[in-house]
């Protein structure tokens, strides 16, 4: 016996806020005890997996959503603009914000077409489709992250003991290296899952 595909569609979209809300919350655990240094940028992966939750809700996010998810995905950006300082490693950050105030905007428009955009029925509900090179480009980022992420956690996890990745907890040893980059792979598959629905 099947699931309706309504059904379906609201426990996918559901999870898939459970895991950017649970990821959110480990950067956000990570930022808390992380050196200053790399506080920055376990702020801005806790910022994007909570920014992710809100906007794969299934039942939106109400008349407010597109504004107030575009002005905090356009200062993740700049922030994102400002962790570059910090070496070319932050350029994930940067683009995982741009596409995601690529993505408001197409919810935003979507919505104000009348489209069944994402404040009737959730990122999953079905937006209008963006630019088709921005989307295809975007994808073909996210998935390759996806790839090499899942390539390295599966090659690091049997493996001899690994530097901390930064932003890690202090004291907390490999596992937490291991910890964090499984929750930057749920996000990088939360963004991929986003983009799949354009």
């Amino acid at each position: 016996m099947s699931l309706p595909t309504s059904t379906a569609a609201a426990v996918s979209g559901w999870l898939l806020v459970a895991l950017c809300a649970l990821s959110g919350a480990y950067c956000l655990l990570r930022a808390r005890r992380a050196e200053r240094a790399a506080r920055g940028a376990a702020g801005g992966e806790a910022l994007m997996g909570f920014g992710m939750a809100a906007m794969a809700a299934p039942t939106g996010t109400g008349a407010w959503g597109s504004g107030v998810l575009l002005a905090v995905f356009c200062a993740a950006s700049l922030h994102a603009v400002w962790l570059l300082r910090g070496g070319v490693h932050h350029v994930h950050h940067l683009v995982g914000s741009l596409a995601m105030v690529y993505m408001t905007v197409t919810m935003g428009a979507a919505t104000a077409a009348g489209a069944g955009g994402a404040h009737a029925g959730g990122h999953g509900a079905g937006l209008a489709p963006g630019l088709p090179p921005v989307t295809g480009a975007l994808l073909l980022y996210f998935a390759g992250y996806v790839l090499l992420g899942g390539a390295r956690l599966v090659t690091t996890a049997g493996g001899p003991a690994v530097a901390l990745a930064p932003g890690a907890p202090v004291g907390l040893g490999r596992g937490a290296a291991e910890v964090t980059r499984a929750c930057r792979l749920a996000m990088g598959m939360g963004m991929l899952a986003m983009l799949l629905t354009m």
